[in-house]
């Protein structure tokens, strides 16, 4: 996988943890602000609109639910005065008071441009958060290509989430297989032969143009099909570009060409592309598996052998499971000393994960902060590139459960037992049996 779509995966993650965050949050009365503005749309007219709900606001009788509305939308401006335009994919805000665990009021300034163009016109005052634009925002949209070749021509398409386009359609006027009067048998077959690798060549070529951009792939999957052996013939061929060859998910048989054998394809292809995240994971982590089964050395799993071994800059790839629940401390001795602590939600309970290993004194905690953000903003200095994975396959669930969500690949044989510290005491807590989705995401506010 491209650094470019590692990059996209982690801001997904992210977008996901805020979404989730945002839903769960409660606050009292109408004071929680909502405003999802599309790209192209003008600051301005929000600017007014947002005057005009402000003078609204002044007229509701009790006193406190208008202060706290009144708060939000002054809240909501000041963010608004920080664009002078709408970016390109358009701009969320969300402000508002929300209730902690604790049941304490905690206000929530928070704007953001999303990571991909959001289609919807949305202010809401309500007594939560509106995320329902966001979630669309996640479903599966990605752009699949087509190439439904036959001996009478090509078709190039593409699908996004339910628009379908054809891309570029040509015909070919390829020689039958058995020859004219007044040509040998042999010379016949080599024009034959020559035409069919033009038409290969011409299908290779116009590839590049419609689905490559920027020297990368535009799209996420590429599907061949067609009713003879020309799509086979093309994905075997040198001249299909290999960064295209790695995109195809699925070769499928069609009876027709042309529009229909498109329709055809689109059909015979749903569950492939339905399950393209799915394909995706199971290819990484069976490769995982494949390095243990070959006892190569070159593989880690579990909080302390792995971030030992991400430490040394040894890992290539850092595979985690997305709902990991393990926070990261940051502890100092009565020395000034620093130390770093992996804990589950369960190992937090237990006091003695808190103390100097050394004395038994307590150690004070200067910072605490969910494994998977710090993961999230420290894999690229650590030379590592970040997969997130599910339990929702039996390779995914098997390394959650196995594996204890969190491993990688490395770079060069490593022996991590000889990375603890010299004078044996394991700085990194972890639970390698099970790991429980955590439902408490107030780390983003």
């Amino acid at each position: 996988m491209s650094n470019s779509d590692v990059d996209e995966q982690v801001q997904l993650w992210k977008m996901k943890k805020l979404i989730k965050s945002l839903g769960a949050a409660r606050g009292n009365g109408t004071s929680m602000i909502s405003l999802v503005m599309p790209p192209r749309s003008q600051i301005s007219d929000t600017t007014n609109m947002l005057t005009k709900e402000y003078g609204t606001a002044s007229n509701i009788k009790s006193r406190v639910n208008k202060l706290s509305v009144l708060s939000a939308i002054t809240s909501t401006q000041q963010r608004l005065k920080l664009y002078n335009k709408v970016p390109p994919n358009g701009l969320v805000i969300y402000c508002g008071t929300i209730l902690t665990e604790e049941g304490k009021e905690k206000k929530v300034n928070i704007d953001f441009e999303p990571f991909k163009p959001i289609n919807t016109t949305l202010y809401l005052c309500d007594n939560k958060f509106h995320v329902e634009a966001l979630e669309e925002l996640l479903h599966s949209d990605s752009r699949f290509g087509f190439i439904v070749m036959d001996g009478s021509g090509s078709l190039f398409g593409a699908i996004c989430g339910s628009s379908r386009e054809v891309l570029h359609v040509f015909s070919v006027d390829l020689p039958k297989k058995h020859g004219r009067g007044g040509q040998s048998a042999q010379r016949f077959g080599r024009i034959r032969e020559e035409k069919r690798h033009n038409y290969v060549r011409k299908v290779a070529e116009l590839a590049v143009q419609l689905f490559i951009t920027n020297d990368k792939p535009n799209i996420a999957g590429l599907i061949l099909a067609g009713s003879a052996e020309f799509k086979n013939d093309l994905f075997k061929s040198d001249l299909f570009d290999p960064r295209l060859a790695a995109k195809v998910i699925k070769t499928v048989d069609v009876s027709y060409g042309g529009e229909n054998g498109f329709d055809q394809a689109i059909n015979l292809a749903g569950e492939a592309l339905a399950n393209v995240k799915f394909v995706q994971e199971k290819k990484l982590i069976s490769k995982y598996f494949e390095e243990i089964a070959l006892d190569s050395g070159k593989t880690v799993y579990g909080v302390d052998d792995t971030l030992r071994a991400l430490d040394t800059g040894a890992v290539e790839t850092l595979i985690v499971w997305e709902s990991l629940d393990i926070n990261r401390y940051v502890l100092t001795d009565a020395e000034g000393s620093e130390t770093e602590r992996y804990l589950t939600p369960e190992q937090e309970q237990d006091r003695s994960n808190f103390l100097d290993s050394k004395n038994g004194a307590e150690l004070t905690t200067v910072n605490k902060e969910p494994l998977l953000e710090w993961l999230a903003e420290v894999y690229k200095q650590k030379g590592a590139s970040l997969e997130f994975i599910t339990d929702q396959t039996p390779e995914g669930s098997q390394f959650v459960k196995g594996f204890g969500g969190i491993g990688g690949t490395l770079r060069w044989q490593l022996d991590v037992t000889q990375l603890a510290g010299a004078d044996g005491d394991d700085l990194y807590y972890g639970s390698d049996d099970e790991e429980e989705e955590s439902d408490n995401d107030d780390y983003y506010f």
